[in-house]
C-alpha cells in the first residue's frame, strides 16, 4: 500500500458547503476511485486557514494518475470549482507531501 498526503486549499466562506458536498458524494465517484485503488481516503479542515490536508492510501501509483482522467472526476472538480482553489484545468491546486515518518 502506497501512503500518499497533500494539501488543498477551500474558500473561507465554503466551509459548509464542501463538508455537505462530500457527505453527499456521488456514488459513481466512490465506485471510480475504488476502482482506482483508492482506500483510506481522509480530507481535514483547518478552519483558520482554509487549508484541506487529505490522506489516502493507494494500491498503484499509475492507477492512481488515471484517475484524473475519468469523466467523473473531471466532473466533480468542475462541481467543486466554486469552492476550492484550482487549477485551469478546474483540478484543486494540491502541494504534495512527502512522508518523513510513520509508524505502524
Amino acid at each position: 500500500m502506497i501512503r500518499k498526503a497533500s494539501i488543498m486549499f477551500v474558500n473561507k466562506d465554503s466551509y459548509e458547503e464542501y463538508k455537505r458536498r462530500h457527505d453527499e458524494i456521488w456514488p459513481e465517484m466512490v465506485t471510480e476511485l475504488k476502482a482506482h485503488g483508492a482506500h483510506n481516503y481522509s480530507i481535514f479542515l483547518d478552519k483558520e486557514t482554509g487549508r484541506l490536508f487529505a490522506y489516502l492510501e493507494i494500491e498503484d501509483e499509475k492507477l492512481w494518475e488515471q484517475m484524473a482522467e475519468t469523466e467523473i472526476c473531471q466532473k466533480w472538480w468542475k462541481y467543486m470549482k466554486p469552492i476550492m482553489k484550482t487549477n485551469p484545468d478546474n483540478s484543486p491546486v494540491s502541494i504534495n507531501l512527502d512522508e518523513v515518518f510513520h509508524l505502524e
